[in-house]
This record gives C-alpha cells, sequence and structure tokens, in this order.
C-alpha cells in the first residue's frame, strides 16, 4: 500500500502547527510542507514591536519544531502556483506538480500596497511594508536617529512601528483617513486616548485625509496628502491591511471573497459542501465560531495560527485515517481570539472580537482610562471582547466571560 502524503502550503506557524498536529494525532505518512520565504518558521508579531528595536536575527525569533515533527520534509524558498482539488495535485512555481491525499491551506495574508505615483514599491526606494522577516530587517536598517519616517495607516502595525521609530530617535508623521488611530477595532474613547499618548511622545498624526503622491523619482523623498500636505520623508512605512493570498486557489469553485470560507470543521465549502481531504487554517480561514454566533470571521490575530492549525489537523488525520472522521468534523469547535500590542509602556492585551461589540456598548470595567484600564465590547447583552491597558491580570480575568450568553450557558451545563 503506497504511503499517504499530507502537502502544507504555507510556512508559517500555522503549516508548523498543522505538521505537528498530524504527527501528534498518529499520522505516519509523508508530510511536506512548502513556503515561499527562505527561513524556517518563525514569530511574526514582534517584527513590528521589540524585534525592530535591536539587531533582526532569524535565530531569536525561530520556532522550536517539536520532535515528533523531525521528519517533516520543509520545501522554503518555493511557491504553489495552483491546486486542482479534484485531481488532489498542487503545481509549483517552476512547473512541478506533487499529489496529495491530504492538503493544508495556511499562505496568510500579504501587505496591501498603496497604488499612487511615486517610486516603485520597493524598499530600497524607501517605501518599506512589514510582513516578514526581509521586510523588518529593511525597516530596522532605515530607523536611524533624526530620520524623518511617514507612517500610512494608524492600525496596530502603523502604531506600533510609530512607537518604536519615536524610541529610536526618529521624526514621526502618521497619515490616515480614519478621524482617531485604531479607532475601528477599538472605538472612539479609547481611540482617541491612545492618540493622546502617541501624541505625547511626539507622534504627529495627519487624520481625515490620504495621500495623493509619492515624490522622488527613485527614492522616496516626500508625501503629498490630499489635503495638500506636504510631509517630508526619508522613507515611508506602508501599514494599509492586507490581502489574503488566496490566488492559487482560484477556479476550484471555493469562495475567496475573504479569504477561504470553511465549516466549523476548517474544510473549504465548494458550493454548499464541505470538500474532504482539505483543511484551511490561520489568517485565510474564514469559519463560524459559536461562541460568538453564526456568522463566518475571518481573524488575523496571533493565536489563531495554533487553534487552526489543531483543528485542522485533528480533523484531516481522522479523515486519512478513516476513523471517527463524520463524528469529529460535526463536532461543535469554537475558539477564543487573542492579540497583543506594545506601544511605548502600554502592554494592550485583548480577548474576543471587538469589531462585533454595538458602538454605543463599549465601555470602562476597572482602572482609568488615562492610566491603566479595562475596556468591554458588548453586543447587546453579550460580552464579545475586552481590551486591557496593564492589568493583565484583571483582563485575563475576563476570559472565561467572553461569547455569547448563550454558549457559555451550554459550556457551563456540558
Amino acid at each position: 500500500m503506497t504511503a499517504q502524503r499530507v502537502v502544507v502550503v504555507g510556512a508559517g506557524l500555522g503549516g508548523l502547527r498543522s505538521a505537528e498536529g498530524l504527527r501528534a494525532k498518529g499520522f505516519e505518512g509523508e508530510i511536506i510542507v512548502i513556503g515561499n520565504e527562505p527561513w524556517a518558521p518563525y514569530n511574526r508579531p514582534p517584527l513590528s514591536k521589540e524585534a525592530l528595536t535591536s539587531e533582526i536575527q532569524h535565530e531569536k525569533l525561530a520556532f522550536r519544531i517539536r520532535g515528533n515533527a523531525s521528519d517533516v520534509v520543509w520545501r522554503l524558498g518555493e511557491s504553489v502556483e495552483s491546486a486542482d482539488l479534484d485531481s488532489r495535485t498542487v503545481t509549483l512555481s517552476d512547473g512541478t506538480s506533487l499529489s496529495y491525499d491530504g492538503l493544508v491551506a495556511a499562505t496568510g495574508v500579504s501587505a496591501r500596497r498603496l497604488p499612487i505615483s511615486g517610486p516603485p514599491a520597493l524598499a530600497s526606494g524607501g517605501r518599506h511594508v512589514i510582513r516578514n522577516l526581509d521586510d523588518a530587517i529593511a525597516l530596522r536598517a532605515a530607523l536611524v536617529p533624526g530620520a524623518h519616517i511617514v507612517v500610512l495607516g494608524a492600525g496596530f502595525i502603523g502604531c506600533e512601528v510609530a512607537a518604536t521609530a519615536r524610541l529610536l530617535g526618529c521624526t514621526v508623521h502618521c497619515v490616515a483617513i480614519d478621524p482617531h488611530p485604531m479607532v475601528r477595532p477599538l472605538g472612539y474613547e479609547l481611540a482617541i486616548e491612545l492618540q493622546h499618548r502617541h501624541e505625547a511622545q511626539g507622534v504627529v498624526f495627519h487624520l481625515g485625509t490620504g495621500v495623493t503622491a509619492f515624490e522622488g523619482m527613485g527614492q522616496v523623498t516626500g508625501v503629498l496628502l490630499s489635503d495638500g500636505t506636504h510631509l517630508r520623508a526619508d522613507f515611508v512605512l506602508e501599514a494599509l491591511g492586507s490581502h489574503c493570498n488566496v490566488g492559487w486557489l482560484e477556479d476550484q469553485r471555493l469562495d475567496l471573497t475573504d479569504g477561504v470560507l470553511t465549516d466549523n470543521a476548517l474544510r473549504p465549502m465548494r458550493d454548499g459542501t464541505a470538500v474532504d481531504g482539505v483543511v484551511v487554517v490561520g489568517d485565510i480561514a474564514r469559519f463560524p465560531n459559536p461562541r460568538f454566533d453564526e456568522g463566518a470571521f475571518r481573524v488575523e490575530h496571533w493565536n489563531v495560527p495554533t487553534d487552526t492549525g489543531r483543528r485542522a489537523s485533528a480533523v484531516l488525520s481522522a479523515y486519512l485515517a478513516g476513523e471517527s472522521y463524520d463524528e469529529l468534523a460535526q463536532t461543535q469547535w469554537s475558539m477564543l481570539p487573542s492579540f497583543w500590542s506594545d506601544q511605548y509602556d502600554i502592554r494592550m492585551q485583548s480577548y474576543g472580537m471587538t469589531n462585533l461589540a454595538d458602538p454605543d456598548r463599549i465601555h470602562l470595567l476597572e482602572g482609568d482610562l488615562h492610566g491603566e484600564c479595562v475596556i468591554g465590547y458588548h453586543r447587546g447583552e453579550d460580552l464579545v471582547a475586552v481590551v486591557g491597558l496593564g492589568m493583565l491580570k484583571v483582563v485575563n480575568s475576563y476570559r472565561d466571560q467572553v461569547g455569547s450568553t448563550s454558549f457559555l450557558a451550554s459550556q457551563t451545563t456540558a
């Protein structure tokens, strides 16, 4: 009997945890992980936080690969161009193909670029993004005392880099179309407070405006805003969100409108039916999470690759073994998204989905908004998220209260 093979497309944390999970569940066949970066899996969140304050080295960020996955084949620096879910093959960029018995889609997201005139979208031309290790290495080299940086976008990544740049002695201007930094995930009250904290550190915000052009020929020298403002720039950081790396799954009759739509077992949906033998993990998975409601959501929080990797590998290993597959796939699974953000001396910790809250149901739960505090995000009577500035033990105490009241009640009685 021919040994089974699982192909994991994506060599980030989600791909790593999926491979380890398959081995932990007893899968003994071949596992091949394909990643388009030359680096073995590494920790990405610090790239916009503490890693930027010193020399960036892969060895300091690399994940330890568990012993049960020591025989996994890593094909790094390669990419998958397309997949055929019917013939169960993937085609690589060099034209070769691989057959599989099981497929893990874990290709993550890429940084969005601003489609306007100016120097080419390259770090060498002063236009930076920060999504991978090479991005961070290039950005760190530019963050020298006295440098003028324009950060485009005032979400978490933009604000984290702005804070680090100020600590390193850079002049920082932050441009966003939003009225306040981080207002979409955090709401007005907390966003305004964090804006004041950044301004106290010297960050200059240009809010409610966009960018008309990058100035300079081969190298960025300035940024022209839509309100007519001209900003000097030795370089810019485009922190404008992400797009899902799902092009290789096109023409497979999957819903790719926002990542890959899956069922609760993380199997992609095709014409309303789950595709067996395929699972989706990490940032590209748009899945129903009964902890909140029946809708399907895509979440780019740091714990999602690990949690989805565990669920997906359990489902896929059951399918390949032909044991308890249907039962496991139909068993309800849920997860609690979480993230953290470091900005100056602020450690922000969150649990849940702040975007689900009613705009008028975001309230201070404990502490002082101008110091350390915990903010609650409610949808109706449901606490759908908490965010803490400091007060780590206090915010952690709310974890088990986050979710729909009906779901939490079912867990209590189960």
